[in-house]
């Protein structure tokens, strides 16, 4: 597809934009209903421009992020913008993507809410291209699996896989050959009562964090509460290149405990017991938030490994204090609190409301 091409669906008009930046070969599409009228009145910005942040431009190496930098700000300044301020914009991404620094919780905007809310779009060409070359991102191993399916194209499902029902005998011996067992239920139903070993990521974080813990050959095993929430689990894996997701335990952890089967339990701590505790030295404070949320502050004696690099980073975790995880929400926390439970922890606790909750509590950092 090159820039100036057209695609006519009834009275909706389809107009290609190249927008380099993120990639040489990014684009953006506008849409016009031309019944309406000849004004565009949507933009599909790809990986361009989102929700207050703009597209990363570190994925081609360090040497090549000054000149992505400035293609990325011609793009968006010089094509996009100046479609009209009363655009509607539809970006590639929501919060949390890695695609961006710091992406809002926005499904759409407008341009003009955008240059009206936008920091970054409030910069001249060469702040502009400073931001970007200084930016902190992280690369998931993800990347990876999704630069081979772009040079060679994915292979081809027909449909969605069809996930087997499996009973409690199946799930153990599964575990025992290796499959990756996934419990997406939320925090405090993991932190209740799970199957020991196994990883907690809520399946509204799958798209999100699947990248950087699951890999792409051995089966993934689904655990929810009751068997209701398959369906959205499956096409989140999908989407990501995941197609050995192999089956799900039916009837949930439910049939699970039902079935006298052992659980483990995850401590959960409120931010008020944190504060109590806080200073104790048997505590080993642990925070996994992006390095751009530690930047803006963090409880005092905290020790920062982002959740992505954690597995890798475990001897600096020490197995003989108790391990008290934060993060935001309690959500990442959760998911950090399982990898250590998996690789031998055993005195682990989670901190609901995580940071979000300390500041609301009007704790100081």
């Amino acid at each position: 597809m090159c820039e100036g091409n057209k695609f006519q669906l009834g009275s909706i008009e389809l107009e290609i934009i190249d927008t380099p930046g993120h990639t040489d070969e990014s684009i953006s599409i506008t849409m016009k209903d031309t019944n309406v009228s000849e004004d565009v009145y949507l933009i599909f910005s790809g990986d361009a421009l989102f929700a207050g942040e703009t597209g990363r431009v570190d994925l081609y190496g360090e040497s090549e992020k000054k000149r992505l930098a400035g293609d990325l700000y011609n793009s968006i300044f010089h094509k996009i913008l100046p479609i009209g301020d009363h655009v509607i914009l539809c970006p590639a991404h929501g919060a949390g993507s890695v695609c961006g620094a710091d992406i809002r919780e926005q499904e759409l905007a407008t341009i003009g809410y955008e240059k009206k809310n936008s920091q970054s779009l409030s910069y001249s060409r060469d702040e502009f291209i400073e931001s970007k070359i200084n930016e902190q991102l992280y690369y998931m191993p993800y990347f990876d699996k999704m630069v081979d399916i772009n040079l060679k194209g994915p292979d081809l499902i027909y449909r969605l896989p069809e996930l087997k029902v499996l009973n409690v005998n199946e799930v153990k011996q599964l575990n025992n050959g290796g499959a990756q067992i996934v419990d997406v239920r939320k925090p405090t139903s993991y932190g209740g009562g799970h199957i020991p070993q196994i990883l907690n990521i809520w399946k509204d974080r799958l798209p999100t964090y699947a990248g950087w813990m699951l890999n792409y050959q051995d089966p993934i095993i689904i655990i929810d509460e009751d068997g209701q929430s398959i369906d959205e689990v499956r096409r989140y894996l999908v989407r990501l290149g995941y197609d050995n997701i192999y089956g799900y335990l039916g009837g949930g952890f439910t049939k699970w405990y039902t079935h006298a089967e052992p659980i483990e339990k995850l401590e959960l701590w409120s931010v008020q017991k944190l504060r109590e505790k806080q200073n104790e030295e048997s505590l080993f404070i642990l925070d996994v938030r992006k390095i751009a949320d530690w930047k803006t502050g963090y409880i005092k004696g905290a020790h920062h490994i982002y959740l992505g690099y954690l597995e890798e980073e475990l001897d600096k975790v020490p197995r003989n204090r108790k391990v008290v995880v934060y993060c935001n929400s309690g959500y990442t926390s959760t998911i950090a609190s399982s990898i250590l439970l998996r690789n031998g922890y055993v005195d682990v606790v989670t901190v609901l409301g995580g940071m979000n909750a300390w500041r609301k509590a009007g704790y100081l950092l």
